[in-house]
């Protein structure tokens, strides 16, 4: 698919209707592969929204996103962006004077506070769960026992000597 074409009429489509149940496949930051970074977020009052980050010098003016029809997504893809550079939006509302500099929604990387940005990355892990796939449907019937345990990290555990911050998934896996 080509960059032009990231979010197709199709997506708008069942955007719109609220039904898109794969969002994640489109919104937010995506490495093409014919090179460069497809982004894309919706900001459905924006005048203008733009994207700026490692790959334009934080220049908030150079990335300039289109809107989608009538969806409120904006989108652009950026040929010299690349996985592990930082990045946010900049979006504007002239009527009301709304300008803001905010972090990526779908992001699927960021940096750990103080700091905000949204880092660029892409799904490259390769699964080797074959067997158990498998086998699974054996093991997982609707009769079969249930645990769920939920966990928010920001507020289960913190570091005291650390001016109480958050502990990292790698501290939290100890």
């Amino acid at each position: 698919m080509s960059a032009e074409q990231f979010i197709t009429p199709d997506d708008a489509h069942l955007f719109n209707e609220g039904t898109h149940s794969r969002l994640y496949l489109k919104l937010g930051a995506h490495v093409m592969p014919e090179g460069g970074v497809s982004f894309a977020v919706w900001a459905p009052s924006a005048n203008s929204v733009s994207v700026f980050g490692d790959f334009n010098g934080w220049d908030k003016e150079r990335n300039q996103l289109s809107p989608t029809g009538s969806t409120g997504i904006w989108q652009v893809t950026v040929p010299g962006a690349e996985r592990g550079q930082r990045y946010k939006f900049h979006v504007r509302n002239e009527a009301t004077n709304y300008f803001v500099d905010k972090a990526d929604p779908f992001a699927f990387f960021a940096e750990q506070p103080p700091s905000t940005a949204s880092i660029i990355w892409d799904h490259e892990y390769e699964w080797n769960d074959d067997e158990w796939i498998e086998s699974r449907g054996e093991r997982n019937g609707l009769e079969s026992p249930v645990s769920i345990y939920e966990v928010h990290i920001g507020s289960w555990r913190r570091v005291a000597e650390d001016n109480w911050r958050s502990l990292s998934y790698r501290e939290l896996a100890h």
